[in-house]
């Protein structure tokens, strides 16, 4: 038999259901978060660490402005982040847990440039496998090919 003590306590110490402690993305209760952690949340960084470390290099901003790691964030920032290419995004929802890609999406509005394609030249001199090695005169013409 489990009895509530709640009353020995006092009004002050008394606990609170489950539910309604802790901060919730999807409840709307969570109003800013580090902006190390939401980079990490929105999957822009692999590791929260690697976040810090971009914030620490200055590699991010937010609204123009650099960056700590500690720098909260809110609903309508604009960060920029350079991962690789510059990205420019926008804070649609405040969340602090790593969450899905797809909902990851709806957390951000991304105004970057589109990525750059990169074309590749296709392989000039490929020998089918297991055909041997190269006679001297097939030597010379791939010698040719490569420009030596």
């Amino acid at each position: 038999m489990v009895r509530d003590l709640s009353h020995w306590l006092g009004p002050s110490k008394r606990r609170l259901p489950r539910a309604s402690i802790g901060r919730r993305w999807h409840d709307a209760l969570i109003e800013k978060t580090r902006v190390d952690v939401w980079l990490w949340a929105v999957r822009i960084y692999k590791t929260r660490s690697e976040a810090t470390a971009a914030c620490r290099g200055g590699h991010v901003r937010v609204n123009r402005a650099a960056a700590k790691a500690s720098t909260q964030v809110k609903v309508g920032d604009r960060i920029d982040a350079f991962v690789g290419r510059p990205r420019i995004l926008e804070v649609a929802a405040i969340i602090e847990k790593r969450v899905g890609a797809p909902v990851a999406a709806k957390c951000m509005v991304d105004h970057s440039p589109p990525a750059p394609v990169v074309k590749r030249q296709p392989r000039v001199a490929v020998r089918e496998p297991g055909s041997g090695r190269p006679t001297k005169r097939e030597r010379r013409e791939i010698d040719r090919l490569r420009g030596l």
